[in-house]
């Protein structure tokens, strides 16, 4: 099917557009975004974790960053994570 002419059905149509795929459209490059999405996992159950688990190594990496030997607390407030958890990723 060519991208083009279901864009331009999307946008001629957009309250027949599938839940959730119809908040996605919403967003710039939502149409694009939703290709992307079909092109890699089309046809599958895929389960979507939340924000902070996709991006937690990012996170820890930048904990690591910003530690200067001391500074728990106000990186696990930053961040999210317990000071335990800081203290046993830092150490």
């Amino acid at each position: 099917m060519d991208k083009d002419v279901l864009r331009n059905a999307a946008k001629l149509h957009p309250g027949k557009i599938l839940f959730p795929y119809d908040t996605i459209m919403d967003n710039e490059g939502g149409f694009e975004a939703i290709c992307t999405l079909v092109e890699h996992f089309g046809g599958l159950s895929v389960y979507v974790p939340n924000l902070r688990t996709i991006f937690a190594k990012c996170l820890e990496a930048e904990a690591r960053n910003e530690f200067k030997g001391s500074n728990y607390k106000s990186l696990s407030r930053k961040f999210g994570f317990t000071e335990r958890h800081l203290r046993r990723l830092l150490n």
